[in-house]
C-alpha cells in the first residue's frame, strides 16, 4: 500500500515521531491514522522502559501557580543530560505535568507508591490509582493517554531516560 505523504505528515504532527517511524507505522497498520499513533505509543513505552536503568541526573524543577494564585505546585523531572533539559520538548511536558497536578490533585507518583493499608480499604484498587496515582491519571490536555503514555512519547521523542521524580501541590485553606 503506497503511503501518502500528507498522511505521514498528519500522523508526524499527531505524535512527534520521526518521518521513519511514522511510515513504517502506516504501512504496518495499512493507512489506519489511530491505530498507528496507538502503535507508535505502545513502541515509546517499550523505549521508555529500556532506558529506564539508565542515571536521570540532570533535568528541571518546574513551577506552576494556578490563576488567583490559590494553587501551586512544584515538579522535578530528570534526564540524563542538560541539553535534554532544556530541550522545548522536555520543558512542555514538564510544565503539562506541573498544571496535570495542579487540576487533579494526585496524591501519589505511581501505584506503587500507596501503602497497602490504604488499598485495602478502597472497594476498587484500580479506580483509586486512576484517580489518585499521577503516572496513572488520564492526561487532562488528551484524555485518550495516561500521563505514563505521556512520559513513554517524551522518552522516545528525547531519547533519555526521563524521570518523574517527585511533586508537591499547595492549595490555601489546605
Amino acid at each position: 500500500m503506497k503511503i501518502s505523504v500528507d498522511l505521514i505528515k498528519e500522523l508526524r504532527e499527531m505524535t512527534s515521531s520521526s518521518v521513519a517511524h511514522c511510515k513504517k507505522a502506516l504501512e504496518e497498520t495499512k493507512g489506519d491514522l489511530k491505530k498507528a499513533a496507538v502503535l507508535l505509543r505502545k513502541q515509546g513505552l517499550e523505549i521508555a522502559a529500556k532506558k529506564q536503568c539508565r542515571a536521570a541526573k540532570e533535568g528541571r524543577v518546574e513551577s506552576y501557580i494556578h490563576h488567583g494564585n490559590k494553587i501551586g505546585v512544584l515538579l522535578e523531572v530528570d534526564c540524563e543530560s542538560d541539553f535534554v533539559a532544556r530541550n522545548e520538548d522536555f520543558v512542555i511536558f514538564a510544565k503539562d505535568v506541573a498544571m496535570q497536578i495542579a487540576a487533579t490533585s494526585p496524591l501519589y507518583l505511581k501505584k506503587e507508591d500507596v501503602p497497602t493499608e490504604v488499598l485495602e480499604s478502597e472497594k476498587s484498587k484500580e479506580d483509586f490509582c486512576k484517580n489518585h496515582c499521577l503516572m496513572e491519571q488520564v492526561f487532562v490536555k488528551d484524555p485518550s493517554i495516561t500521563i505514563n503514555d505521556y512520559l513513554g512519547s517524551i522518552v522516545a521523542k528525547v531519547g533519555e531516560n526521563v524521570v518523574i521524580r517527585r511533586f508537591i501541590r499547595y492549595k490555601i485553606g489546605e
